[in-house]
């Protein structure tokens, strides 16, 4: 028996259980087939009949009482007893935790943050009933590719800042005028400044098919997409639905499962399912809560400053490319300022409930069938790595596949060069 084998044993996670685990059960995507052909079939009698919407410039301005009020919770924060182990595998340790919130208390600045943002320009507009949020950013190339890029959880649109320069200038980030975008970059909705939803029903579907009336409403005929977690459940869903103009698609995280268990997996393949057991046995806790009790958690997380910054700092910690420091790949300034877009506008719960909406109709990683020219990265530290005969299976117009050698779950954050290069190759192929 190979090693993984024994691992896999070990770990009372066969390949069948892995497999399935990832198919049908407690799953990041919820994509399953019947949730996408009801998307599809809603999609052809409700796109066309949302009314058109103004949109309009919009800049952040948080209130100085929401930043004084932080300033105090974190002051007065009750710290729980300390880990009984000396690593992470209880949580975020206390020593880092106190780290952290110390370093967001006496140093962090949210002013200094709200004006890099403001320098991008920001719209709102409402789609389907609902507000959203978004960076828009044109390039002063005229042939430029418009492209949508699509956050997860517990992501923003901080995740794509220092990305939005290289692609859309490319002439001054060592490329050519044949690699530049037309960039979006939507907030999802319940996320950072787009409208908290009041009522069920905003999945990933009704998420692509909004984002499809947005890229129509700002005259793009002609475009393609990218996520990465959340923002790839969102992304595959547009290859389903397929909106007017949108001509390919990129994600760092395929959500591509075979439809057979593997007989005799390959290496790839015994290394992915190894990934993904321990991820289920070991990872998901959070994912169930908040797919299953979002407003409960969310009561603690919208009180406590501390608690919703440790409840993403695990994560950062858990999926980036590091060697057991975090801050060795992103900086605590850029840690806080997505932790601070989730605290300061108040979105712990209405960001969870995307789990909830998307685990309904019990669907999993895999999103099926895709005949939408499809491209992927895979990045080394991803939570697990799908093979490319995985992709192969379900993807019919598979034009770019690539494996880097660093970067993890927070592509665009983690590796913002790499991850400009991958969107340069990876559509270069559709921009005729």
């Amino acid at each position: 028996m190979s090693k993984i084998s024994t691992l896999l044993s070990s770990e009372a996670i066969s390949r069948r259980q892995a497999l399935m685990g990832l198919a049908h059960g407690a799953t990041m995507a919820a994509l399953g087939s019947s949730l996408f052909a009801h998307g599809i079939a809603e999609a052809a009698t409700k796109n066309d009949a949302l009314p058109e919407g103004a949109v309009v410039p919009f800049r952040v301005a948080v209130p100085q009482a929401r930043i004084d009020d932080l300033k105090q919770r974190l002051a007065a924060t009750r710290w729980p007893d300390r880990e009984t182990v000396s690593d992470w595998s209880q949580g975020v340790p206390l020593d880092a935790a106190k780290r952290l919130v110390t370093y967001w208390h006496d140093r962090y600045d949210w002013r200094k943050f709200e004006r890099k943002l403001n320098a991008f320009p920001q719209f709102r507009t409402t789609i389907d009933g609902l507000g959203i949020h978004f960076i828009h950013v044109k390039s002063k190339h005229a042939d430029a590719m418009p492209i949508i890029l699509t956050h997860g959880w517990p992501g923003s649109i901080v995740e794509f800042l220092k990305v939005i320069g290289p692609l859309t200038d490319p002439t001054a980030h060592g490329g050519t005028p044949a690699d530049a975008f037309h960039v979006v970059i939507p907030s999802q909705p319940g996320f950072g400044w787009s409208d908290k939803p009041t009522g069920t029903g905003w999945d990933v579907v009704r998420t692509a098919k909004a984002w499809g009336v947005l890229m129509a409403r700002l005259g793009y005929s002609r475009w393609v997409a990218q996520g990465g977690d959340w923002g790839s459940g969102v992304t595959h869903a547009l290859g389903h639905i397929r909106p007017e103009g949108l001509v390919a698609a990129h994600v760092n995280w395929p959500l591509v499962i075979p439809a057979k268990p593997p007989e005799h997996p390959t290496p790839e393949e015994q290394a992915a399912l190894l990934a993904a057991g321990k991820f289920l046995a070991d990872g998901a806790g959070y994912f169930a809560e908040q797919a299953t009790r979002p407003q409960t958690v969310g009561y603690a997380l919208a009180d406590s400053a501390a608690g919703q910054a440790t409840w993403i700092y695990e994560k950062f910690q858990a999926w980036t490319d590091n060697n057991g420091r975090v801050e060795d790949v992103l900086s605590t300034e850029e840690m806080l300022d997505d932790i601070s877009v989730y605290w300061l506008t108040n979105s712990a719960t209405s960001s969870a409930r995307i789990y909830w909406e998307n685990t309904r109709n019990g669907g999993g990683f895999d999103a099926g069938k895709i005949d939408l020219p499809m491209a992927a990265t895979i990045f080394p530290k991803e939570i697990y790595r799908a093979p490319k005969s995985w992709a192969q299976e379900r993807w019919s117009n598979l034009i770019y596949w690539n494996e880097v050698d660093r970067g993890g779950h927070f592509a665009a954050l983690e590796q913002p060069r790499l991850f400009t290069e991958e969107l340069r190759k990876a559509f270069r192929s559709v921009r005729a």
